[in-house]
């Protein structure tokens, strides 16, 4: 049974990482596609362009509907993951480095442990919490470091955008165990499109058609693995593995997004910000082994010992 438990959370810790690689594109694939398609188009016309292939997906497997109580969360997963999130750092990237975001980005660790305490019953342990703490203060030294100590609109937006997430993420994974991961943002995606097809339409213009290629392949990452199919594998991780513990690799994430802007938007990269990666990954190793427990296991512990 214990080695079960093991082998499902080392595969949520998996699943998890390859959500955080593709989810670490997202900014750099953002900042592209922007320019040319706006604001508007690059936030929310990526989940139009994902739920013709999520509709396609649920028909064929004739996915049953949602129950009441699934909707209500479901609802604010899609307010969070499709609606917010994707709006408020498409607007961002348009006065903001990839770095910038990137930094910001990375208390959204935090942001999901503190909700998954709130909403899935997890308790993390003091350590936990520690290294936490840690990774969380490195990058904001990292950000102070940078010149980003001010706050201003765009950073208000982004950090507005790390906690609507961060509750999205961790609503979401709790509804992964029951729903399933897929289905989660399947039909997150589902209910927010109705609401998105006429701003969406209204931003529209024949200009988008001469956009370079960099820009469509942008976009259409950003709708079919950014907003469907990395969730897919991160929502499948922290129902396996556990909210807290698996939202730990986040901070792993403004690191690969750097790397990513340093590969494909030709950012620079300096050594201060190589050696708080290595803080930062420290403190992922230290909180992925501390103990998550869930508020069930002592509640079932505590009738077993009053029985």
């Amino acid at each position: 049974m214990i080695v079960q438990e093991n082998s499902k959370e080392k595969m949520g810790l998996l699943l998890g990482l390859v959500g955080v690689i593709c989810f670490s594109l997202t900014l750099p694939a953002t900042s592209v596609a922007v320019e040319y398609f706006g604001t508007t188009i690059v936030g929310l016309g990526r989940a139009v362009i994902a739920s013709i292939l999520v509709a396609i997906v649920l028909i064929v497997r004739k996915e049953k509907l949602p129950t009441a109580r699934q909707f209500k969360s479901l609802i604010i997963v899609s307010l969070g993951a499709v609606l917010g999130f994707p709006l408020l750092t498409s607007w961002a990237m348009t006065s903001l480095p990839v770095s910038h975001g990137a930094v910001e980005l990375a208390l959204l660790p935090l942001a999901t442990a503190g909700f998954a305490m709130i909403r899935a019953g997890e308790i993390p342990s003091i350590k936990f919490w520690l290294s936490s703490i840690v990774g969380a203060m490195a990058v904001m030294i990292y950000a102070i470091y940078l010149g980003l100590g001010q706050l201003h609109v765009a950073d208000i937006a982004l950090l507005t955008a790390v906690i609507i997430l961060g509750l999205s993420y961790a609503e979401g994974g709790m509804l992964a165990r029951e729903l399933g991961s897929w289905q989660v943002i399947a039909w997150a995606i589902i209910i927010a499109v109705p609401f998105l097809i006429i701003p969406v339409i209204l931003n529209v213009s024949a200009e988008m058609l001469h956009a370079p290629i960099k820009a469509w392949i942008s976009f259409l990452y950003l709708a079919v693995v950014s907003q469907f199919l990395a969730y897919v594998a991160w929502y499948g991780g922290m129902a396996m593995g556990g909210i807290s513990r698996v939202s730990q690799i986040q901070y792993l994430q403004p690191f690969l997004m750097i790397i990513f802007a340093v590969l494909f938007l030709d950012e620079s990269i300096a050594l201060f910000t190589i050696l708080i990666a290595i803080i930062v990954v420290a403190s992922v190793i230290i909180g992925k082994n501390t103990t998550v427990i869930r508020k069930e296991s002592v509640e079932l512990n505590d009738k077993v010992e009053g029985g």
